[in-house]
C-alpha cells in the first residue's frame, strides 16, 4: 500500500491525521536534519498501522515536505 505524506517536522505535538483512504498529514518533534524526521514519521506511521517499522519504507520524498511511503 501506498501512503502520501504532508511531513510537518519540527511540530510541537506529533500527529497522525488521515485525510483520505491514502493521504496523511503526519507532524513529529525532531527537526528535519539527517533524516531523522523521515525516521520519526517512519516510526508514527507504523505505530498507526500497527506494524512493525521495518515494514515502512520512503519511496519517494526523502528531502521534501510531500513523501510517498510503503508499506507492503
Amino acid at each position: 500500500m501506498k501512503i502520501f505524506v504532508k511531513a510537518r517536522a519540527g511540530a510541537k505535538a506529533p500527529s497522525v491525521k488521515k485525510i483520505d483512504g491514502a493521504h496523511f498529514v503526519v507532524a513529529v518533534l525532531e527537526p528535519a536534519q539527517d533524516g531523522r524526521a523521515n525516521a520519526a514519521i517512519a516510526r508514527a506511521l507504523a505505530g498507526h498501522f500497527d506494524v512493525p517499522i521495518s515494514r515502512v519504507r520512503v519511496i519517494r520524498g526523502t528531502t521534501g515536505k510531500k513523501k510517498i511511503f510503503e508499506i507492503p
